[in-house]
């Protein structure tokens, strides 16, 4: 089974697992600021749940390619919507700075809390 390495912690889930739902299931703090509130809940159209992730994933799908492809994301960037990324193997995730998370200043890492 595979393991998240994330704020200091470490979460089991199954493979194939959506990382959006293990990372609120284990109260990891997604979001920055108001996108707590105003997210889509995970239909991958918001581009909130941007998060960089280090390890095995699924390849991006249509969704999370096109909306990291508009502003204020890059698509240059090392980032993924956790919504739309399923966990196949070990990984570890950070979040950085802004309200998309599309910043570049780290909120939180795989060994650090935000």
């Amino acid at each position: 089974m595979p393991k998240i390495t994330v704020q200091g912690k470490t979460i089991i889930c199954d493979r194939g697992a959506n990382l959006r739902k293990v990372l609120l299931k284990n109260e990891i703090d997604l979001y920055n600021g108001n996108a707590k509130i105003i997210n889509c809940m995970g239909i991958g159209s918001c581009g909130t749940c941007a998060v960089a992730i280090d390890g095995e994933i699924n390849p991006p799908n249509w969704k999370d390619r096109a909306r990291r492809s508009f502003p204020p994301h890059d698509p240059t960037k090392n980032r993924r919507l956790a919504c739309q990324t399923k966990v196949i193997g070990d990984i570890s995730v950070a979040k950085y700075d802004g309200f998309w998370g599309q910043g570049d200043r780290i909120v939180w890492g795989p060994k650090q809390s935000g």
